[in-house]
């Protein structure tokens, strides 16, 4: 019972994750539920955790990053803090120090696009493996960012649920070989 794909809305999407994210995902059974979905994330009633590993000693363990993000002014194809951007902010929690890097468990509550590379590369923490805003890695073939939880209400029966995603092998590897 979903729109066809030259309807206003995509099948079923309701979310996207980055190119070369892994993690959880929802997708919705049919129209109804997929407009009630889309109104939980533009209300930001939806929990969103990542699990990131950044370059660096990110301190103090917990905190916020508030910069608005906007197309850049130099490479319009990438996302950047600029000051006519919109409103942006993340959440993140130090999850453990593993040499030079910092796991992050991190909880964007806005949803600009590349949201999460963009804020901490502009704090001084790239994501590592993001070859857009951070650093190449030579323990992975892409960015270190992985969609670990995402809870929301059914819109079927209005109970709260939280989906939660294991790390792939590749980021579990990563991990071993940096560690």
């Amino acid at each position: 019972d979903l729109p066809d794909s030259n309807g206003s809305l995509r099948p079923g999407i309701v979310h996207r994750l980055d190119k070369d994210t892994s993690g959880v995902m929802v997708v919705a059974k049919n129209s109804q539920a997929q407009l009630n979905l889309i109104d939980q994330f533009k209300a930001r009633s939806v929990v969103k955790a990542y699990l990131v590993l950044v370059k660096g000693h990110l301190t103090p363990e917990d905190g916020a990053i508030e910069a608005l993000i906007g197309r850049s002014l130099r490479n319009r194809k990438r996302m950047a803090v600029v000051a006519e951007g919109r409103e942006a902010r993340t959440r993140y929690h130090v999850v453990k120090y593993i040499g030079n890097y910092t796991l992050l468990e991190v909880r964007p509550e806005t949803g600009r696009t590349h949201q999460i590379r963009v804020h901490l590369s502009a704090i001084g923490y790239p994501v590592v493996g993001d070859t857009m805003y951070g650093v190449k890695s030579a323990y992975l073939s892409r960015q270190f960012v992985h969609a670990s939880c995402l809870g929301f209400t059914l819109p079927s029966s209005g109970e709260y649920v939280e989906f939660k995603s294991e790390l792939p092998p590749d980021l579990e590897q990563a991990l071993k070989d940096i560690g």
